[in-house]
C-alpha cells in the first residue's frame, strides 16, 4: 500500500470529516426541541461519566494541570452547563413580542469548527460539543498537537453519546492526524459555517483571517485588586483557590495582586498563611528566565500549568509541599517586569499602591497585555466597583476567584470555556460564549404602519420646501389620490415645471 505524507493524509481526513459533519448538520437541523434536549442530556451524562478518564488523559498528553481540577472542569462543562442551558429555546420560534408584532426564529449555522487549546482540551471539547448540539449544529474539532489524544477521545465520547440518543453519526468529530495543514483545511472548508477559536493568539488570528465568520478569544492578564475595604482573609483565600486551580491554566485566572500600602502587611501575612511563597529578587529572576523564552513575553510550554514545587526546583530552589503559589514583587509593567505578562501557571506578580486611583491606572496598564479579557476586584464599596467597571475588561469579577468566576462556575455568568474579549481584545464577542452565539436569529416582523399614507400620517415630518408634487401621471394615467391631495394647492406653472422635470429625468434613466 502506498504511503502518504502525514500532512497530505491529515488534509484528506479534514476534508472527509467536513463533508460528514455537514451532512450530519443537515439532518440535525430538522430535529425538534424535545429531541435536541434529549441528546443534550445524554451528552451531559457521558461527559460526567468519563470526567476522570478524560482528566487523566489530558494530564498525560500535555503535562499541564492536575487530575482533580481537570475532572471538575469536565464536570462544569457537562453537568453544570447542562443544568444552565437545558431549558433554553433554540428551535423554531424562540421569542415573541406581541406589541411590536415580531418573532425571533432560531436557525442553526450548520457545521462549526472548534479549535481546542492544550491548556483545557477535554473540558473545551465537552463544552463546545454541548453548545453546538443545543443549537442544532454539528462540530468538527482541530486539536492542539500536544493534546491530540485526549481531544480525540473526548470528541469520540460526545459523538457516541449523541448518536445513542438519536443524533446522526458524525455530529461530533475530531481530526486524528493533527497538522497545521488539516487545521488550515478545515478553516477554509466550504462546509464549515463558523469557527470557534480557543487557543494561542496566532491560531485565533488565523481563524479571523480565514474569510469565515469566527469567534475568537484573546489572551488574559487579569489583575486582582484588594481594595482597603475588602475582607483580606476572604480575598486571599479566593485568589489562592483560583490561581492554584489546575495550576493556573484558565485564562481568566489572576495574573497579579494589587494591594494598598495600608493593607499590605495584612495581605502579605494572609498570603503566607494560606500557601503563598514570596520569592526573593534572585529567585524571581530565576523563575522569570524559566517561564519566558529568551527574555520575551511568551511562556515556555514546559512550565505552563505546573506546580510551584516543579517550577521552584527547576529554578534552583525548593519550597514546601504546602506552598500553592509563587509570588514575585514587580516595580512596573512591561520591559524589566516580566511577571507583568500572562502566566498560565502557579506564579503571581505582586504590586503595592497608595490608593484606588493608583490601582486604577496600574490595572489599565496591566490589562494592555490582556486587553478586553478579565479583571478581579475585592472590595465592600459599591462606588469602587462602579469605577472599575469602566476598565478595559469584558468581565469585572467582584469578590470571587478569577478562574471560577470568569467561567461562570462561581458567578451568574454563562458557564463557558470560551471567553470573549470584545473588540478591544480583537474578538467579535465580549460575552461568555453560549448556545445563542451559534444561532442565526431570523426576524419575522408584521407591518405596524400603512406605507401608502406613511408620509402624510407622520406628524413629525414637516418640510414645506418639498411641497412640489406631480398632479398628473405620465401617459394620461389617473393620478394617485395621495398625489392629488398633495398637489391640489400648487400653481399651474409649478406643476408644469415639475412635470417637465420628471419627464426629463425618466428619459435620462431610460437612456
Amino acid at each position: 500500500m502506498e504511503n502518504f505524507d502525514k500532512d497530505l493524509t491529515s488534509i484528506q481526513e479534514a476534508r472527509n470529516l467536513a463533508k460528514k459533519g455537514h451532512q450530519a448538520s443537515l439532518e440535525l437541523a430538522t430535529f425538534s426541541q424535545e429531541k435536541i434536549d434529549a441528546i443534550l442530556k445524554a451528552m451531559s451524562v457521558a461527559g460526567e461519566e468519563h470526567a476522570v478518564e478524560l482528566a487523566k488523559l489530558a494530564v498525560e498528553d500535555t503535562g499541564f494541570g492536575n487530575v482533580p481540577d481537570k475532572t471538575y472542569k469536565n464536570h462544569a462543562a457537562s453537568t453544570l452547563l447542562y443544568e444552565q442551558i437545558k431549558d433554553e429555546k433554540t428551535v423554531g420560534i424562540i421569542k415573541k413580542d406581541p406589541e411590536l408584532k415580531t418573532m425571533d426564529v432560531a436557525q442553526p449555522i450548520g457545521l462549526v469548527m472548534g479549535i481546542v487549546p492544550s491548556t483545557n482540551p477535554t473540558s473545551t471539547v465537552i463544552f463546545k460539543s454541548m453548545i453546538a448540539l443545543k443549537s442544532r449544529n454539528a462540530i468538527v474539532f482541530a486539536p492542539h498537537p500536544a493534546a491530540a489524544k485526549c481531544t480525540f477521545r473526548a470528541a469520540e465520547i460526545m459523538n457516541d453519546a449523541a448518536k445513542a440518543a438519536g443524533a446522526p453519526d458524525n455530529v461530533v468529530t475530531c481530526v486524528s492526524t493533527t497538522t497545521m495543514g488539516s487545521t488550515n483545511e478545515l478553516m477554509h472548508s466550504k462546509e464549515v459555517g463558523l469557527i470557534i477559536a480557543t487557543g494561542g493568539p496566532g491560531m485565533v488570528k488565523a481563524a479571523y483571517s480565514s474569510g469565515k465568520p469566527a469567534i475568537g478569544v484573546g489572551a488574559g492578564n487579569s489583575p486582582s485588586y484588594i481594595e482597603r475595604s475588602a475582607d483580606v482573609k476572604d480575598a486571599v483565600a479566593k485568589i489562592i483557590a483560583s490561581k492554584s486551580f489546575d495550576y493556573g491554566t484558565i485564562c481568566a485566572s489572576e495574573q497579579s495582586i494589587i494591594c494598598e500600602s495600608c493593607n499590605e502587611a495584612e495581605v502579605v501575612s494572609e498570603l503566607e498563611k494560606q500557601g503563598g511563597y514570596f520569592m526573593s529578587e534572585a529567585e524571581t529572576e530565576a523563575v522569570c528566565k524559566l517561564l519566558f523564552k529568551n527574555g520575551g513575553h511568551a511562556m515556555d510550554a514546559k512550565f505552563v500549568g505546573r506546580s510551584p514545587q516543579v517550577i521552584s526546583q527547576a529554578a534552583g530552589f525548593t519550597v514546601p509541599d504546602s506552598i500553592k503559589i509563587l509570588i514575585g514583587r514587580q516595580k512596573g509593567v512591561g520591559e524589566g517586569n516580566p511577571l507583568s505578562y500572562e502566566k498560565l501557571t502557579s506564579v503571581l506578580a505582586f504590586y503595592v499602591v497608595e490608593d484606588w486611583q493608583e490601582a486604577c491606572q496600574l490595572s489599565i496598564d496591566l490589562l494592555q497585555n490582556g486587553i478586553g479579557h478579565t479583571m478581579n476586584l475585592h472590595t465592600n464599596r459599591e462606588d469602587i466597583v462602579l469605577k472599575f467597571a469602566a476598565k478595559p475588561a469584558s468581565r469585572i469579577l467582584v469578590n470571587t476567584g478569577g478562574s471560577q468566576g470568569g467561567t461562570g462556575i462561581s458567578t451568574g455568568l454563562p458557564i463557558s470555556f470560551t471567553l470573549g474579549c470584545g473588540t478591544l481584545g480583537g474578538s467579535s464577542v465580549s460575552e461568555n460564549v453560549s448556545p445563542k452565539h451559534l444561532l442565526n436569529i431570523k426576524k419575522v416582523a408584521y407591518g405596524l404602519k400603512d406605507v401608502t399614507t406613511l408620509v402624510q400620517d407622520d406628524k413629525s415630518f414637516n418640510h414645506p420646501e418639498l411641497k412640489s408634487q406631480v398632479k398628473q401621471c405620465l401617459n394620461d394615467h389617473k393620478c394617485d389620490h395621495t398625489v392629488e391631495k398633495a398637489t391640489k394647492n400648487m400653481s399651474d406653472k409649478d406643476l408644469e415645471l415639475l412635470t417637465e422635470l420628471v419627464r426629463k429625468t425618466l428619459s435620462e434613466m431610460k437612456a
